[in-house]
Order: C-alpha cells, then sequence, then structure tokens
C-alpha cells in the first residue's frame, strides 16, 4: 500500500538467524511485509520457510535479529501476545478441531477477544468469503473435505481480526481446483484489507497470487523481487516450474 508515495511496511524480519541444536534452520534472513500486499515464501521442504513463520508468531525463539511488526519488536512477546497484536497463523496441515462445529471452530479464532458485535461482524464477513462454512455451520469439522477444512482454518485465523494473516503452506494435499479457490479466496482476503505472508512450495500458484516473492533454499533467501519477474525467471522455472 503506498501513501504519499511512501511504502507502509507492516512486517519486517532484519537479519534472522534461527538455529535448531547446533544447526541453523534460517541464516541471515531480512524479509518484509507492506500493508495491503501478498508476499510469498517458496522454496523446497527444508529450506526454513515454516521455522520462519514459527518464529514470527512466538512458537520459537530466534538466536539473533529482529521481528517487527508495525515499527514495533515481537520476537521476544508469547503467541497470545503478538495474536493480539493483529497477526494471526494458519498452520500447516490446518489443525481444526475435529471433535468440534464448524461455528464453533471460527469463534475459537476469537477467544481474544471481547468486542461482541465486532465478532458478529466478523464471522458475517467469514461466510462472505466461505459461504460453504455457513451451510455447514452445525457440522463437525471432522466431517469437512479437506478443501473445506483448509477454509475453516483460514476462516478461524480470520475471526481474530488480524491486520497480517500467515498461510503456512494452504494447497498442500488439495486438488487442483480447490488450490484455485484458495488462491482466489488469499487474494480476496488481502483486497479486504489483510496483509499476507503466503508459505508454498507450489511456486507456480504462490507468484501467480503474491505481489512480491523470496525463494529459499537451505536457510537462506536466494532471489528475491516482484513476483511476476519471479514467475518468468528462466532459473526459477528450471527450479521450482517444471521446466
Amino acid at each position: 500500500m503506498l501513501i504519499w508515495g511512501i511504502k507502509t511496511v507492516l512486517l519486517e524480519l532484519k537479519d534472522l538467524r534461527i538455529d535448531y541444536g547446533a544447526h541453523p534452520a534460517v541464516e541471515g534472513l531480512n524479509l518484509s511485509v507492506d500493508r495491503g500486499e501478498i508476499v510469498t515464501v517458496v522454496g523446497p521442504n527444508g529450506a526454513g520457510k515454516s521455522s520462519t513463520l514459527r518464529c514470527i508468531c512466538g512458537l520459537i525463539r530466534p538466536t539473533s535479529g529482529e521481528v517487527r511488526l508495525g515499527g514495533t519488536r515481537i520476537d521476544g512477546l508469547s503467541t497470545q501476545a503478538i495474536v493480539k497484536r493483529g497477526l494471526s497463523l494458519v498452520p500447516e496441515h490446518r489443525h481444526i478441531f475435529p471433535s468440534m462445529t464448524v461455528l464453533e471452530n471460527l469463534m475459537m479464532g476469537a477467544y481474544l477477544r471481547k468486542d461482541h458485535s465486532g465478532i458478529k461482524s466478523d464471522l458475517k464477513e467469514t461466510y462472505r468469503h466461505f459461504p460453504i462454512l455457513e451451510e455447514r455451520s452445525a457440522q463437525l469439522g471432522s466431517k469437512l473435505s479437506g478443501g473445506e477444512q483448509q477454509m475453516l482454518a483460514i476462516g478461524r485465523a480470520l475471526m481474530s481480526k488480524p491486520s497480517i494473516l500467515l498461510l503456512d503452506e494452504p494447497s498442500l494435499g488439495l486438488a487442483p481446483l480447490i488450490v484455485l479457490e484458495v488462491a482466489k479466496i488469499t487474494a480476496d482476503i488481502c483486497r479486504s484489507g489483510v496483509s499476507i505472508v503466503l508459505i508454498e512450495q507450489n511456486a507456480n500458484m504462490a507468484l501467480r497470487v503474491a505481489h512480491r516473492g523470496y525463494v529459499m533454499e537451505m536457510g537462506r533467501v536466494v532471489m528475491e523481487g516482484d513476483a511476476q519477474v519471479l514467475l518468468e525467471s528462466e532459473n526459477l522455472k528450471a527450479t521450482y516450474l517444471g521446466g
């Protein structure tokens, strides 16, 4: 988003390093997300993508470096405190509550909120993004298809009213048509005012929906830039896009 020609940075990682024991998972990572922007991070398994998201959310602490949200450091805060500041994660493999109804799952996303009228309004907005969830609001989460469970996981995260949403491999295990639907919904959510970090192995889908992208390998960024430019990169095509 541009305000008088100046980009407004919402999320910023500075020289981030994450170690698991003696082994670095992420080294010297610098990444930023502007307001109103979708930024994707693509790369193979083990590249450090999910570790980066877990660190942003406070689930693990960085060895060094900074995580800033709205200009304020959050890398020393608890996950609950970070969620209160407007950041929400949709984890890999969804992790919905299978024995709870769709509505109960969605309301769990709002558990830190006290603004009842706002919660009601945001539930309507979530149903606008995902009409199937309204149709199945009384159905148990375990009875949903994989694609519907992914929609439920995203909807649950939106119920916390985030300014930035982190999506960890949302296309994993989904049929191609459902992947396209998730991509469309991701773009729609961004247009509604929520910035997005999209972690994906499906580089083709991710770069088509994103504004900018980072390519990670073995814990480091090896390429970054405008998503369309990356999509047309011969090196990236050969490595990640099948040709």
